[in-house]
């Protein structure tokens, strides 16, 4: 089950996988704020990850609000009342929720519930708040399961094992958190520097840098930018680059406000027939083919 939501330039999707287990992407790449909203029961912990720039949760019909900012998490967990999201995504920003049932939760822990302090018998039916920051090692799994170019049938494993991954490494102990599997990206700095490229190629998308000066501006090598990409993004930088423009390609087609042609130059094709085999590649049909389907 999947459902995305589009509004303008602005993408909620829906991941349901087995065990009622739910990942959620808030993707607001517009000028203005987004709000998203969907309700979620008592049985559920909420995991919330902000992997760009920043947003707000709501409770109790705006009478009590939880910023969270760039690189940071929020674990919430309350067994007494629903806790329906609210989230207003502040512009350029991103974050990606995990709902977890409590039942399929503690039964991951169900050995060692002592480690988890909110699993332990005196405190399971406490409600729980906690903010923490984001390791290297999570910012990259995080990334991972918003930028990925996969088969749809192996999606829904990757997204699985990804879940898994990302529980692991928040619960992970404090001296181990950061290990991963690439030494370089361990170092923050060097995290930060992969970001900064995919945000470069992001906004000249029209006219993007060649490698070597993508690299040369987030000063690394040019080795340590395509393998850090990589691993950070599942994906080369012009291949991200690619899957980006044609998603944004696909929004503005979307909202019928540009013509073919106007959404080719936008997305950085000074030709409609190459613009065309593009999106043709990506989405097996035509931009007019699609709007056409739009409409109908």
């Amino acid at each position: 089950m999947e459902q995305e939501k589009s509004i303008a330039e602005s993408i909620y999707e829906e991941v349901a996988l087995e065990q009622d287990v739910f990942i959620l992407k808030f993707t607001n790449d517009t000028s203005e704020n987004q709000l998203f909203k969907r309700e979620v029961s008592s049985g559920f912990i909420q995991f919330h990850f902000c992997l760009k720039g920043a947003a707000s949760f709501s409770f109790n019909n705006g009478t009590y609000r939880l910023p969270i900012q760039e690189d940071f998490s929020l674990l919430l967990y309350n067994p007494q009342r629903d806790l329906p999201i609210e989230v207003s995504v502040q512009p350029q920003s991103w974050v990606l929720s995990l709902l977890v049932p409590i039942t399929g939760f503690h039964a991951l822990f169900s050995r060692d519930a002592g480690y988890i302090s909110f699993l332990s018998e005196e405190n399971k039916d406490k409600k729980y708040y906690k903010e923490a920051p984001i390791s290297p090692s999570m910012a990259i799994v995080l990334n991972q399961l918003v930028n990925f170019n996969l088969h749809p049938l192996v999606k829904p494993l990757y997204f699985k094992a990804k879940t898994y991954e990302i529980l692991s490494l928040y619960f992970n102990r404090p001296t181990d958190v950061d290990i991963a599997q690439c030494p370089f990206l361990v170092d923050e700095e060097n995290v930060a520097k992969i970001k900064r490229a995919k945000e470069i190629v992001i906004s000249r998308m029209a006219e993007p840098p060649s490698l070597q000066e993508l690299a040369d501006e987030v000063q690394l090598s040019l080795n340590r930018l395509k393998e850090g990409f990589k691993q950070v993004y599942g994906d080369s930088v012009f291949s991200f680059l690619f899957d980006y423009k044609m998603e944004v390609a696909r929004q503005l087609l979307a909202t019928g406000s540009h013509n073919v042609n106007e959404v080719g130059l936008k997305v950085g094709y000074s030709t409609a027939s190459h613009f065309i085999a593009a999106f043709k590649k990506k989405y097996g049909t035509t931009p007019k083919r699609f709007v056409m389907a739009l409409t109908s």
